[in-house]
């Protein structure tokens, strides 16, 4: 795809994230578009996004259960930049009616980096000895494309659907839990509504840090001391709306909770 090309649609999903306002697929428009062409249309909207003053503090890993590739119809994980003007803390409102379009909740296992992580052959040994700790929190993924009609590329170039993430109180060291059996209960308005495991993530949290890390090394990227890195869902998407709170238990792990307006 021509440069000029990428730079329009970069700018389209740009501006629709501010704007609240979705845009019809990117696949649907009798365009060819690889998903290398979509994540350079995704650096695109980060360089737009840092021009207005954002900062890059962590990437994230998406559609790496079963779970929510069933759900998207999408077959294989993808990755997105987190910036600082995304995170939350446990206990926080969250003003996604203010924020987002079509917001869906995720519960998650956040990894906290402490020495720099560069692919190719990034092994999982090598992703606990980077990580200083584990945390547990929830991602409010948002789609700029019309009612979630996406495939792959779509979802890539629009920053993996990023949203909003809230980080949770405890962090504890990778290796003082299990991250493959660790369990998972999300509850929303105190009802529980779905529960999962560390094996849910492409069999463990550790592998898709691991899968990120390798596949940012093909574009020369690195997972960076400091880093917060979220690690993929360990359940299904959850609509939200104003007016619901929602809090994920992770055993071992800890908790975290938030209510939206």
């Amino acid at each position: 795809m021509e440069p000029s090309k990428i730079q329009l649609l970069g700018d389209e999903l740009y501006e629709a994230m501010i704007a609240r306002q979705a845009v019809s697929p990117l696949t649907a428009r009798g365009e060819d578009i690889s998903i290398d062409d979509a994540y350079h249309i995704s650096l695109r909207m980060l360089e737009r996004r840092q021009a207005a003053g954002a900062r890059v503090i962590g990437k994230k890993i998406g559609v790496t259960s079963k779970a929510v590739q069933s759900m998207l119809n999408v077959h294989q994980p993808d990755f997105g930049y987190l910036t600082d003007d995304m995170v939350f803390n446990s206990g926080e409102v969250m003003p996604i009616s203010e924020r987002l379009i079509a917001p869906r909740a995720e519960g998650e296992i956040a990894f906290i980096l402490k020495k720099d992580l560069m692919g190719p052959s990034v092994t999982n040994a090598d992703v606990l000895a980077a990580t200083e700790c584990v945390m547990p929190c929830f991602e409010i993924v948002d789609s700029r494309i019309k009612d979630w009609n996406i495939a792959i590329q779509d979802t890539v170039a629009d920053n993996a659907s990023c949203g909003l993430f809230l980080l949770g109180e405890e962090a504890v060291s990778p290796r003082k839990v299990d991250l493959v059996t660790c369990g998972m209960v999300v509850e929303k308005n105190g009802a529980i509504i779905s529960t999962g495991a560390g094996a849910a993530a492409l069999g463990s949290p550790v592998n898709c840090v691991a899968w990120l890390a390798n596949t940012l090394g093909e574009f020369g990227i690195s997972l960076k001391a400091g880093e917060v890195i979220l690690s993929g869902s360990l359940v299904p998407l959850e609509p939200v709306q104003a007016g619901d709170s929602l809090r994920v238990d992770i055993g071992g792990i800890g908790s975290a909770s938030v209510r939206f307006v």
